[in-house]
């Protein structure tokens, strides 16, 4: 990592109560009832996991060798899960932890399709309006990147408030609050982002409720990472030609929640190695696979070899050998 580099991811911290039904959600809906929906479904599998955006993204960093500082709200049940965090090399000293309020909860069922039917209960999140960052970096120095996403929105306007009046360059990722929230409060988090991480869907969502075209966007963020899916990532700046990614293969298509998480990861560490955007969206699109390819945002872990095996047969051997150097954590 290079010198001085310090990472602040803000947003959720979570537990994912994730389910499995192996038939289709769209056998079992009606269109022209859909204002009186009443459906149930029998799921056959149930795995209780660490879960939540913020969460993700700093373990995956955790594993990669860059030690994150996760900013959010928890409640007093946190205790195992800020072991298990810092275990793999996360700071949790400046997580707040609620007095009255739960950890929040993510309930999601996937059907064979992929298909995903979801709930989220706030809880202690709710209080991430609470947290000031200048405290944090006067304890572990100022952040070269503060990586804002989906939380309470109230907390997210603060922490991007903030980043720009102490100068602080922050990661816009508004992610699940695009579906929730309006052009007045979509504007302001991502106006004057170093970085605006978004799927394709949600990069619709940003130009329909903010009502700038995909110029102007362009022309407020410093770069715009645009996830694809299955065919991979599109990077944009103003006034340059777009940088495509491809995705790495999977090897078998498990669960896909926290993919988007762990591109991030992947993306961030690679910036804080001084490597290139298309060097970035390499690892996170190899640090994704890892996640669909299991049940859980936290369940992976990575071999040094295999690792690099299989960057260098998705990107070449090039690839592998500028990002190598950079594995030190990694076990053999």
């Amino acid at each position: 990592m290079l010198r001085g580099v310090t990472l602040f991811i803000a947003g959720s911290i979570a537990t994912d109560h994730l389910m499995s039904f192996s038939g289709k959600f769209a056998d079992s809906l009606v269109v022209d009832q859909l204002d009186k929906i009443s459906v149930s479904f029998l799921v056959e599998e149930l795995e209780v996991r660490r879960g939540g955006c913020a969460a993700n993204i700093s373990f995956g960093l955790g594993n990669l060798g860059v030690r994150p500082v996760l900013v959010g709200a928890v409640g007093e049940d946190f205790g195992d899960y800020r072991a298990w965090l810092e275990r793999h090399d996360v700071d949790c000293d400046s997580v707040h932890v609620s007095e009255t309020k739960h950890t929040a909860r993510f309930v999601c069922t996937n059907d064979s399709s992929m298909a995903q039917i979801a709930s989220f209960y706030a809880g202690a999140m709710s209080e991430a309006r609470e947290i000031e960052l200048k405290p944090i970096a006067d304890r572990v120095g100022e952040p070269s990147y503060v990586l804002i996403g989906p939380d309470d929105p109230q907390g997210m306007l603060r922490h991007t408030d903030e980043c720009r009046q102490r100068g602080y360059r922050f990661v816009a990722d508004p992610s699940q609050q695009l579906a929730f929230g309006d052009g007045d409060l979509i504007r302001p988090l991502i106006d004057g982002a170093h970085i605006l991480f978004s799927n394709e869907y949600e990069s619709s969502l940003i130009t329909q409720k903010t009502g700038w075209s995909r110029e102007e966007v362009l022309s407020r963020v410093g770069t715009w990472v645009i996830t694809l899916g299955g065919a991979g990532v599109r990077i944009e700046r103003e006034g340059e030609e777009p940088i495509e990614v491809a995705a790495v293969p999977e090897a078998r298509l498990v669960e896909p929640t926290g993919v988007g998480d762990a591109f991030r990861a992947g993306y961030l560490a690679a910036l804080t190695w001084g490597l290139g955007d298309e060097r970035a969206a390499q690892l996170g699109c190899l640090l994704a696979v890892h996640v669909i390819e299991q049940v859980g945002t936290q369940e992976y872990a990575l071999s040094r070899a295999a690792f690099l095996a299989r960057l260098e047969e998705a990107y070449g051997p090039e690839a592998a050998q500028e990002i190598e150097p950079h594995l030190r954590t990694f076990h053999p």
